[in-house]
């Protein structure tokens, strides 16, 4: 059977004048799906989608249809860089003092998803293809799909954080949104503290009657269901093995200089708690002057929504700890922190995790992480420092935990593990709980998490309204 895919982001990139995949997220998890199973993806058109309104991918042999929204650049200002990226994106992340309420905002954002909504349903052609939506840019879209088609099987799935409903209470329009997520049959989340929130938000709906992991609304039965997402483990694998990449790796090594080598990897985000993280790497060398000379930092930050004012702040202030920790502690050609800002391939990046010793990973809330994956997978003989608020920390036990907002907390942590990997007994001590991970990983692989999904939505039985729920 076919799929349609809705999603903000495009599934395909443009590369020397061809449209070739796109790296990493979605498009690694559902366009295998696609070109089994045939059917369309529908998303935002970022660039030229006027011209070039559809693609059929592969071209020499197509097996579905990307849809290219063209969305004005003024509906753009407001629903994404506005009321997904200022008020949702925040809110979820439990940073309220960030969310910018406007109502111009929230009436772009219903532009935008009803845009949405008739280009899905202008490619829908058959009615029995399930319909899969993602992510908080498009909660609208499942209950004007089904106001359009009732029968229809429609799934959701919400990528980042679901905070509990005291959050949710700040905005004006959660009752609107949450009723545009329970047009779908299947919602899913990353855990299942997300699936425990959700529910408790629709507690808080009128006429909701919420049964266990189910929600009674408008005659109809919507599953609620954790689905952790994970990485493409072959691929991943199959990177790590080449020559270069390791060749690559060493040579990291060598730039470093040094016994140790970690490394932390993110999008230049306030949810990723890079300051957080530098200042306790400062505060390593404050209160355990030993490890001077011993280990290198690789922090990695991907530039992100750099037309918003608070991310060129955030920009500005990592800039100038870096440069602090540097020139206070930089000696004989050591630096201990070589701050690389810009994007890397996931086959660079394996590198780095082929190199480092320990992987800091330590948002202040996510909704996964799938870096911590991608280093659990990698890594030959290194350790997993993980934030114990990512979503990653409920499918990962055996990771390091830590808590981001404790500085102190963390330097001591960081002293202990380069202490244990500073001789080869020590270093053996990680081995069961470096396989644990690796294991577990292998078990989310993103394909699973994609056909897992699938088979849940396509099993679950679609109660019309006005017949009597299940």
């Amino acid at each position: 059977m076919s799929l349609v895919v809705v999603a903000n982001r495009e599934p395909l990139r443009q590369e020397r004048g061809r449209w070739v995949p796109a790296v990493g997220g979605l498009a690694t998890a559902l366009l295998p799906v696609l070109e089994r199973r045939g059917g369309t993806w529908v998303a935002w058109g970022e660039k030229e989608a006027d011209a070039v309104p559809r693609l059929a991918h592969p071209p020499e042999a197509p097996r579905f249809t990307v849809r290219r929204l063209h969305v004005p650049a003024r509906e753009v200002t407001g629903s994404y860089h506005g009321m997904a990226n200022r008020v949702l994106w925040p809110l979820a992340h439990y940073f309220l003092e960030r969310v910018e309420l406007r109502r111009a905002f929230y009436a772009a954002y219903q532009a935008t998803n009803r845009r949405f909504a008739e280009a899905v349903l202008e490619e829908w052609t058959d009615p029995a293809t399930p319909v899969w939506v993602h992510d908080y840019h498009l909660m609208l879209v499942p209950a004007l799909l089904r106001a359009a088609r009732p029968g229809a099987r429609i799934g959701f799935f919400w990528h980042i954080p679901w905070p509990p409903p005291e959050v949710w209470q700040v905005l004006p329009w959660t009752r609107q949104l949450l009723e545009g997520v329970l047009g779908a049959d299947l919602v899913g989340l990353h855990t299942p503290e997300y699936v425990a929130n959700f529910l408790a938000t629709c507690r808080t709906l009128p006429g909701a009657v919420v049964d266990g992991q189910r929600v009674r609304w408008q005659g109809r039965t919507i599953r609620v269901e954790a689905h952790p997402i994970g990485i493409d483990t072959a691929r991943f694998a199959q990177w790590a093995a080449e020559p270069r990449v390791r060749e690559r790796a060493r040579r990291i090594r060598r730039m470093a200089g040094t016994p140790l080598v970690v490394v932390g990897v993110d999008r230049l985000d306030y949810t990723k708690g890079i300051p957080e993280r530098l200042a306790a790497w400062e505060r390593l060398f404050e209160r355990y002057p030993q490890w001077l000379g011993q280990v290198t930092l690789y922090q990695i930050a991907v530039p992100s929504r750099t037309r918003l004012p608070s991310y060129r702040l955030l920009k500005r202030l990592v800039d100038e700890q870096v440069g602090r920790i540097n020139g206070a502690y930089m000696r004989d050609g050591w630096v201990p922190v070589h701050y690389l800002y810009r994007a890397f391939t996931p086959r660079e990046l394996t590198a780095f995790y082929l190199a480092a010793d320990a992987a800091l990973v330590t948002p202040l809330r996510d909704g996964m992480n799938l870096v911590a994956q991608e280093y659990a997978w990698v890594t030959e003989n290194g350790v997993l420092i993980l934030s114990s608020l990512a979503g990653a920390a409920s499918v990962l036990p055996e990771a390091v935990a830590v808590n981001p907002f404790d500085v102190d907390g963390l330097a001591d942590t960081l002293h202990e593990v380069l202490a244990s990997l500073a001789d080869e007994p020590g270093r053996r001590r990680w081995d069961a709980r470096r396989a644990a991970l690796k294991e577990r990983v292998a078990a989310l692989d993103v394909h699973r998490w994609a056909e897992r999904f699938l088979a849940s939505l396509e099993g679950s039985p679609v109660t019309l309204a006005g017949a009597s729920p299940g």
